[in-house]
């Protein structure tokens, strides 16, 4: 338990603010940090233990500070597992979280789109999760319990707060966006899936997939915290081998769908109040 309350104790020396929300910002989507008011800027690399991301579309730092009248600390970019750290790391900021008092956390994600009617640029609220990294006896809940967060065995059921995600549907509705509710597969990466991947996935329910997210909600589902996920569709899966997808392309995608995942956010936040 020390080395997460050392950092909050950091995180708390270093802003006046006692968050109560937190948000993961996934790739290409750090520019809701820009909200943030009356903020403070930690860089990842001044936190003891706090893994630094290495992803193009990943800022690395912490932004502090009060998002629609809500104390908010704000993750620019997350780590994943694929860029060699441990569960148990890329689950770290969101114990961290939890020792800040922070009761909510949006996750945010880019992922591909598996369901067909998915379309590049659309939004998708995340329902529920296949934890296919998970199935190989990879969790951040590996190891001795901790039991100051939660129980040994953690209850997956409405891992994704169902209020909030109707509320985040109903908002992008009203928007006109294309927006979703479905399932988010999480595989290590980093590696694409292949076509044959692809189409189990969406035998086995997968409506988008991704390489991260999943880590970071069961350590938050673990210690109680309410979830908000929403993943921003970059590109539709290649379900029969005749295309190719790039970062580059990500990216290019993510300008459009970034702002309406953000608006959605802003919006879910006021209505939070």
């Amino acid at each position: 338990m020390q080395q997460f309350r050392e950092v909050a104790k950091l995180i708390l020396d270093k802003s006046q603010h006692r968050p109560k929300l937190g948000i993961i910002l996934g790739t290409g989507l750090g520019a809701l940090a820009s909200d943030v008011k009356d903020s403070v800027v930690i860089p990842y690399n001044t936190l003891p233990n706090w893994p630094t991301s290495t992803v193009k579309g990943h800022a690395g730092k912490l932004v502090v500070g009060n998002l629609e009248g809500q104390p908010t600390l704000v993750m620019q970019g997350r780590a994943h597992y694929y860029e060699g750290y441990s569960m148990d790391a890329v689950g770290f900021p969101v114990r961290v979280m939890k020792m800040l008092g922070i009761d909510t956390l949006f996750v945010t994600n880019a992922a591909g789109g598996i369901n067909p009617e998915f379309e590049a640029g659309d939004v998708m609220l995340i329902s529920d999760h296949i934890n296919l990294i998970g199935m190989s006896g990879l969790s951040p809940l590996r190891g001795p319990n901790i039991s100051e967060f939660g129980p040994r065995f953690t209850d997956m059921m409405n891992a994704y707060d169902p209020e909030l995600r109707n509320m985040a549907f109903e908002i992008g509705s009203s928007y006109g966006y294309g927006v979703h509710q479905g399932v988010y597969a999480g595989l290590a990466g980093p590696n694409l899936e292949s076509p044959v991947e692809y189409r189990m996935l969406k035998i086995i329910g997968a409506d988008a997939v991704g390489m991260s997210t999943v880590a970071e909600v069961i350590a938050a589902r673990h210690s109680g915290i309410n979830v908000l996920g929403i993943s921003g569709i970059t590109n539709k899966a290649n379900l029969d081998g005749t295309s190719y997808t790039t970062l580059a392309e990500v990216l290019e995608v993510g300008k459009v769908v970034g702002p309406k995942i953000l608006r959605i956010i802003l919006s879910v936040v006021r209505q939070m109040q």
